[in-house]
Formats: structure tokens, C-alpha cells, sequence
């Protein structure tokens, strides 16, 4: 199975994903730390190294899939044609994907997360909470061939236990 997180920098996405890949022993592959990785090979930042890092996140979850384990891509995946990107995968190895997506509903501890933040991804800034702000406006609603996905949206404001379990149960429904 292809389990795509999505969400907005400092959800809980990342969190959830390491959490749930240790519980259920998937491998996770992070776009974030993928691009840090491009940044630090001598790219230029003005180069579209987002979209590389989500190429590259795509050939290592096909690597993955195709010898038979599930992965977890780590992303927050706020467009149609990044989520999309998802689904052709799954299609084209034959697996099933699903979507968690994480939100949290309280401003204050979203914006607390995003201020202690502190990743050390090398030559990748941490967004602010005014990019953000920015991004929400970008996130797009839900459409084309992922809508159409099984998802589940989990508001992190909960124990991350309870985030894990509500997961599972969802992937194993």
C-alpha cells in the first residue's frame, strides 16, 4: 500500500508519518530532507528543486513498492497534480494508495510548532508562519484522481497515539 501524507508545514504531518511507519515497520520517504539533499549538491534554490525532491520521492516509493513493501510518502502535497502524482503511481505498480491528511484546527499551537521547529535540513529554510499563511491560500481543495482515493484528515490537535490508532484503523478498514 501507498500511503500519501498531505497537509500544510507544521500539521503533524512528519510527525504521524514517523509514527505510524514505526508501528506498522513501513519505510517513510520525506520530500522535505530529499530537497535540503538537492540544495546541498550545488542546485541553485531558483531552480524547481521541489518538484525535483517529489520526483525523486516518487522513484524511491516505486523502488519500494515494486519489491513488494509499502511505503509512506511524507509530503505536503498541497495540489491536484501533486497528489495525482500518487494515484498514477499506485496505478502503475498495481497497489492501493490512501491519503492522511493533517490539519490543526487550533492557530496558536500550529504557529507554536512551526516557531520550535528545528529539522537541521541543511540549506532548507523553515517556513514561517506567515508562508503559511501564504500556503493556505494555495492549498487546494480536493480534486481529480485523488479525490476519488480513500482519505482520512486528522486534526493534530489530538494525543498522538489516538492520531496513530484513528490511522490504523483506517488503513485497515
Amino acid at each position: 500500500m501507498l500511503i500519501a501524507m498531505a497537509g500544510l508545514p507544521g500539521s503533524g504531518k512528519s510527525t504521524v508519518a514517523e509514527a505510524l511507519g514505526a508501528h506498522l515497520r513501513t519505510p517513510v520517504v520525506s520530500v522535505d530532507p530529499l530537497e535540503s539533499a538537492i540544495l546541498r549538491s550545488g542546485i541553485e534554490s531558483y531552480q524547481p528543486t521541489g518538484l525535483a525532491a517529489y520526483l525523486v520521492a516518487e522513484t524511491i516509493a516505486e523502488s519500494v513498492l515494486r519489491a513488494g513493501q509499502g511505503i509512506i510518502v511524507d509530503a505536503v502535497n498541497a495540489v491536484s497534480p501533486a497528489r495525482d502524482q500518487w494515484v498514477l503511481l499506485a496505478d502503475r505498480v498495481g497497489v492501493e494508495v490512501r491519503f492522511i491528511e493533517t490539519v490543526c484546527s487550533d492557530p496558536a499551537l500550529h504557529r507554536r510548532r512551526l516557531d520550535e521547529r528545528r529539522r537541521d535540513l541543511e540549506h532548507l529554510a523553515e517556513p514561517t508562519w506567515h508562508a503559511v499563511e501564504q500556503r493556505l491560500d494555495e492549498y487546494a481543495s480536493w480534486s481529480g484522481a485523488a479525490d476519488a482515493c480513500p482519505r482520512l484528515t486528522l486534526d493534530t490537535v489530538s494525543e498522538l497515539d489516538a492520531l496513530v490508532a484513528e490511522a490504523i484503523a483506517f488503513l485497515r478498514s
